[in-house]
Protein backbone atom coordinates (compact mmCIF):
# COMPACT_ATOMS: atom_id res chain seq x y z
CA UNK A 1 0.00 0.00 0.00
CA UNK A 2 1.14 3.04 -0.68
CA UNK A 3 0.44 6.82 0.68
CA UNK A 4 1.58 10.28 -0.15
CA UNK A 5 2.18 12.98 2.65
CA UNK A 6 2.39 16.23 0.32
CA UNK A 7 2.60 19.78 0.73
CA UNK A 8 4.63 22.74 0.38
CA UNK A 9 8.04 23.20 1.80
CA UNK A 10 7.53 23.98 5.41
CA UNK A 11 4.02 22.48 6.21
CA UNK A 12 5.45 19.61 8.77
CA UNK A 13 5.67 16.59 5.92
CA UNK A 14 8.98 15.33 7.25
CA UNK A 15 7.64 15.58 10.48
CA UNK A 16 4.77 13.82 9.89
CA UNK A 17 6.99 10.95 8.42
CA UNK A 18 9.35 10.93 11.70
CA UNK A 19 6.53 10.19 13.84
CA UNK A 20 5.06 7.23 11.44
CA UNK A 21 8.62 5.80 11.24
CA UNK A 22 8.85 6.15 14.96
CA UNK A 23 5.76 4.86 15.53
CA UNK A 24 5.97 2.05 13.44
CA UNK A 25 9.27 0.80 15.13
CA UNK A 26 7.20 0.19 18.57
CA UNK A 27 4.67 -1.72 16.19
CA UNK A 28 6.66 -3.64 13.38
CA UNK A 29 7.54 -7.35 13.28
CA UNK A 30 9.99 -6.61 10.13
CA UNK A 31 12.27 -4.20 9.38
CA UNK A 32 11.78 -0.26 7.99
CA UNK A 33 13.83 1.02 5.49
CA UNK A 34 13.83 5.02 5.20
CA UNK A 35 15.82 6.68 2.14
CA UNK A 36 16.46 10.20 1.92
CA UNK A 37 18.75 12.92 0.69
CA UNK A 38 21.33 13.91 3.01
CA UNK A 39 21.48 12.18 6.69
CA UNK A 40 19.28 14.91 8.22
CA UNK A 41 16.89 12.89 10.40
CA UNK A 42 19.50 10.79 11.93
CA UNK A 43 18.97 11.92 15.06
CA UNK A 44 15.05 12.24 14.86
CA UNK A 45 14.36 8.41 13.97
CA UNK A 46 14.92 5.50 16.46
CA UNK A 47 18.02 3.97 15.79
CA UNK A 48 15.93 0.48 14.84
CA UNK A 49 14.80 2.00 11.34
CA UNK A 50 17.55 1.47 8.91
CA UNK A 51 17.91 4.96 7.06
CA UNK A 52 20.14 4.98 4.02
CA UNK A 53 21.13 8.50 2.07
CA UNK A 54 20.61 8.43 -1.80
CA UNK A 55 23.32 11.03 -1.78
CA UNK A 56 26.12 8.37 -0.26
CA UNK A 57 24.97 5.88 -2.78
CA UNK A 58 24.84 8.76 -6.17
CA UNK A 59 21.34 8.19 -6.17
CA UNK A 60 20.02 10.41 -9.52
CA UNK A 61 17.19 10.28 -11.18
CA UNK A 62 13.79 8.07 -11.42
CA UNK A 63 15.22 4.72 -12.81
CA UNK A 64 18.24 4.95 -10.01
CA UNK A 65 15.67 5.71 -7.25
CA UNK A 66 13.61 2.51 -8.21
CA UNK A 67 17.10 0.10 -9.14
CA UNK A 68 17.72 1.13 -5.09
CA UNK A 69 13.98 0.68 -4.24
CA UNK A 70 14.22 -2.91 -5.96
CA UNK A 71 17.67 -3.66 -4.93
CA UNK A 72 16.90 -3.07 -0.92
CA UNK A 73 13.95 -5.08 -1.15
CA UNK A 74 16.04 -7.88 -2.90
CA UNK A 75 18.38 -7.87 -0.26
CA UNK A 76 15.90 -8.18 2.90
CA UNK A 77 12.83 -9.78 2.69
CA UNK A 78 11.71 -8.92 5.94
CA UNK A 79 11.19 -5.14 4.93
CA UNK A 80 7.19 -4.18 6.20
CA UNK A 81 7.56 -0.71 5.72
CA UNK A 82 9.75 1.49 3.41
CA UNK A 83 9.57 5.83 3.89
CA UNK A 84 10.68 8.15 1.05
CA UNK A 85 11.74 11.65 2.14
CA UNK A 86 11.73 14.11 -0.93
CA UNK A 87 11.14 12.00 -3.61
CA UNK A 88 10.94 15.03 -5.98
CA UNK A 89 14.43 15.78 -5.24
CA UNK A 90 15.26 12.96 -5.78
CA UNK A 91 14.04 12.64 -9.76
CA UNK A 92 15.05 16.20 -10.52
CA UNK A 93 11.38 18.21 -9.68
CA UNK A 94 10.27 15.77 -12.72
CA UNK A 95 6.58 15.14 -11.81
CA UNK A 96 6.44 12.54 -15.16
CA UNK A 97 9.14 10.63 -13.87
CA UNK A 98 7.67 10.81 -9.93
CA UNK A 99 4.55 9.26 -11.44
CA UNK A 100 6.34 6.55 -13.05
CA UNK A 101 8.78 5.60 -10.14
CA UNK A 102 5.79 5.65 -7.94
CA UNK A 103 3.71 3.74 -10.13
CA UNK A 104 6.56 0.84 -10.53
CA UNK A 105 7.55 0.94 -6.63
CA UNK A 106 3.78 0.52 -5.99
CA UNK A 107 4.57 -2.75 -8.40
CA UNK A 108 7.23 -4.31 -6.44
CA UNK A 109 5.92 -3.57 -2.56
CA UNK A 110 2.41 -5.27 -2.87
CA UNK A 111 2.79 -6.25 0.82
CA UNK A 112 4.98 -3.59 2.29
CA UNK A 113 3.78 -0.52 3.51
CA UNK A 114 4.78 2.58 1.91
CA UNK A 115 4.94 6.38 2.66
CA UNK A 116 6.39 9.45 0.52
CA UNK A 117 6.77 12.57 1.09
CA UNK A 118 6.13 15.31 -1.81
CA UNK A 119 6.81 18.44 -1.77
CA UNK A 120 4.18 20.17 -3.78
CA UNK A 121 0.41 21.49 -3.35
CA UNK A 122 -1.91 19.08 -3.80
CA UNK A 123 -3.26 20.79 -6.67
CA UNK A 124 -0.42 21.22 -8.67
CA UNK A 125 0.01 17.28 -8.72
CA UNK A 126 -1.16 15.39 -11.94
CA UNK A 127 -3.54 12.73 -11.69
CA UNK A 128 -1.20 10.13 -12.07
CA UNK A 129 0.11 10.97 -8.96
CA UNK A 130 -3.10 12.18 -6.89
CA UNK A 131 -4.37 8.46 -7.54
CA UNK A 132 -1.73 7.21 -4.00
CA UNK A 133 -2.88 10.86 -2.15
Amino acid sequence: MMKLIVGTKGSGKTKTMIEMINQATKTTTGNIVVIEKSMKLTTDINHTARLLDADEYGLTGADMLYGFVAGVLAGNYDITELFIDGILRMVDHDMDATAKVLDAINKITANIEVVVTVSAAPEDLPESIKKYL
